[in-house]
């Protein structure tokens, strides 16, 4: 297997800053501290004031397009702004398009386009739904990286990820296909959201060497010590905790972001301890 270039500056970064916290530019116009509202780029002033003020801490940064989109041009335009302050100030940080992509492969290599290549984006996510051959566009991109929904962590997950598929939850199918098929360029990654920790313990056993995007800790009730005990691989690597409304709505950025940080390394630390 190859070794990915995103992935590997992901490591580099852990490494360098200490950290696996994945910071979440969920940046909401109505939720922006009142001082922003008269800018002429409101989420893109907002989103350099939290980056500078996180970066520290962060060993990725993971905008989610919905609320870039909804702005139409102006919100396509601040997040490309966006990527462009990351890449010249910040470049050593992993972005990752949090956009949740799936469709049939013509229409795929435009979204590949303009995210990867337009965009800059080191990673974006991506439903399976439609099969590898779908997806093939973006799993080709050796110089980028793929990250799967596998056990996502809103409540109603289970709705279809629970459902038997000979004998085993789609969700392990996935884990399965993606470990053993689909990384053949080492570039995949899989969601796995906080709020299950067993499952995510049963995914890190399917596949121990690839790196999970964990969404749902704070604010959705997933709790670090049980993720860092169920997911950290052999490396003592292998996460990106992600954290959006707990760091940038608060009333500290940077110091939330490294109590997150210090948080998930006293587990690392535990977990090592216990080996």
């Amino acid at each position: 297997m190859t070794t990915n270039s995103i992935l590997d500056k992901y490591n580099r970064r852990v490494e360098a800053a200490g950290s696996l916290v994945c910071i979440g530019l969920d940046s909401e116009m109505e939720k922006l501290p009142a001082r922003f509202s008269t800018e002429e780029f409101p989420q893109f002033e907002f989103n350099r004031w939290i980056i500078d003020q996180t970066a520290e801490y962060a060993a990725s940064v993971k905008p989610n397009t919905a609320f870039y989109e909804a702005r139409g041009v102006q919100g396509w335009n601040e997040l490309r702004m966006t990527m462009d302050y990351l890449r010249a100030n910040y470049p050593e940080i992993v972005t990752i398009c949090d956009a949740k992509r799936a469709d049939i492969g013509n229409t795929n290599r435009g979204y590949v386009t303009a995210i990867f290549d337009e965009m800059g984006f080191d990673a974006i996510t991506l439903h399976p739904y439609l099969g590898r051959e779908a997806l093939a566009p973006f799993l080709e991109r050796t110089d980028k990286a793929c990250i799967i929904l596998c056990r996502t962590s809103n409540p109603g997950a289970g709705e279809f990820q629970d459902l038997s598929v000979g004998g085993k939850p789609l969700w392990q199918s996935v884990a399965e296909k993606v470990g053993s098929d689909w990384n053949s360029n080492g570039n995949c990654m899989l969601v796995v959201g906080a709020t299950y920790p067993e499952e995510m313990r049963t995914i890190r056993a399917i596949a121990p060497n690839l790196t999970f995007l964990v969404p749902g800790v704070g604010a959705q009730g997933g709790d670090v010590d049980s993720v860092v005990v169920a997911g950290l691989d052999a490396k003592g690597r292998g996460l990106m905790i992600s954290s959006s409304r707990g760091i940038i709505f608060s009333d500290d950025p940077g110091g939330s972001a490294r109590l997150l940080r210090d948080e998930i390394n006293a587990a690392r630390e535990a977990v090592y301890a216990a080996r």
